[in-house]
């Protein structure tokens, strides 16, 4: 999964970094608040996606001896620090430019013409070739992005692509999917805002739209916060816990379970734990083949002149505590097996056997029964 994201962070890093600076360019040549603030908003994408390609690389660190689980909640730490910090600040440099343009409309003198290696040329073609550009390579990128997310979706049985945008486990490709449908919104808008003003010849539409690229910024910046805020709050993994109920429910060793709790680490790590009841006419059959085997292998390691009685009882109470405990250690074995073969990212399953349940009447011998005072 982490390969995938890798692959969408670094196609968008150096498809907005070269963005950024035709846009940039731009701007400054053709004096378009829009297409600053389409700048400031590739330069916020570009600087966003380094830090989450940060939190792809230190998230992947193995457990050491200060992280028990892995190093995987720091990707969502960096994913935090860039949606809230670069997006907000994005969004604040937009409206203050916004702003400083509407202040000084009167005061700017708009070019009528841009020299190039000895050509002029009109600032709107300049403009609008930097947006097509633009809106290529980000499109691209975007392709990219949303190629992995719809695998991932058809890979888990989804079919609601925006259900799926909120439930998602992996917040780095939900992030570079996001910025990179934004930037081609961004360009789309900076291209009406820059049409309208030179059709009308009114620049309160480039600055109109300048205002809504920002506020755009703002929305993103809310929205995968939200997102990864949730997976630093211990969330539950829902679809594991019912994994388990399921599983509970087919193994007539196992009464009931309570208690059932999991733990989202990060998209690759889930930790569940529980408490379960075993029924003791199920776990009890074959245990006398079982305490059989185990008291003759024990017995066969002394020899037959000092297999005093001492050493025979000795023999069979430690051949009943260990086929016990190795049929209990066999029914927790095969929850985890198929726990993790039903959602492969359990990688620690934790079950306490709470007690064993009152036996059902069917299965208990009649002289073993309990009788009515």
């Amino acid at each position: 999964m982490a390969q995938g994201s890798k692959k969408a962070v670094l196609y968008a890093i150096c498809v907005n970094a070269i963005i950024t600076v035709l846009k940039g360019l731009a701007a400054l040549a053709t004096h378009s608040a829009a297409m600053m603030n389409e700048a400031v908003h590739s330069l916020m994408d570009t600087l966003n996606q380094v830090f989450l390609l940060i939190g792809l690389k230190r998230g992947g660190r193995p457990a050491d001896s200060h992280y028990a689980f892995g190093h995987g909640q720091k990707k969502y730490l960096w994913n935090l620090w860039s949606a809230i910090g670069l997006f907000s600040i994005g969004c604040g440099l937009g409206l203050a430019h916004a702003w400083h343009a509407w202040h000084n409309l009167s005061h700017v003198d708009r070019p009528e013409a841009i020299s190039i290696f000895g050509f002029d040329v009109a600032p709107i073609w300049v403009s609008g070739v930097v947006l097509f550009i633009a809106l290529v390579l980000e499109g691209y990128v975007l392709m990219v992005a949303g190629k992995e997310f719809f695998s991932r979706m058809r890979a888990e049985g989804r079919k609601n692509p925006f259900r799926y945008l909120a439930d998602a486990d992996d917040p780095t490709l939900i992030a570079v999917l996001l910025e990179d449908s934004i930037a081609v919104t961004g360009v789309i808008l900076a291209a009406t805002g820059i049409g309208l003003t030179q059709t009308t010849g009114n620049p309160m539409w480039d600055i109109g739209f300048s205002v809504s690229i920002a506020v755009m910024l703002g929305f993103t910046a809310i929205f995968l916060g939200m997102i990864n805020m949730r997976y630093l709050t211990n969330i539950r993994d829902k679809d594991a816990e019912r994994a388990f109920h399921d599983i509970v429910k087919h193994h007539r060793e196992v009464e009931r379970y309570h208690d059932l709790r999991s733990v989202i680490v990060d998209d690759t790590h889930t930790v569940v734990v529980a408490e379960i009841e075993v029924r003791e006419e199920v776990l009890m059959r074959g245990m006398n083949q079982r305490i059989d085997r185990h008291e003759q292998q024990l017995l066969e390691r002394v020899a037959e002149h000092r297999r005093t009685d001492a050493v025979l009882e000795y023999a069979e109470t430690r051949a009943i505590v260990q086929a016990t405990l190795e049929a209990t250690e066999e029914l927790i074995d095969e929850l985890e097996a198929e726990l993790k073969q039903r959602c492969p990212r359990v990688f620690h399953l934790t079950i306490e056997i709470d007690g064993i349940a009152a036996p059902s009447k069917l299965d208990v011998p009649e002289q073993l029964r309990e009788k009515p005072l």
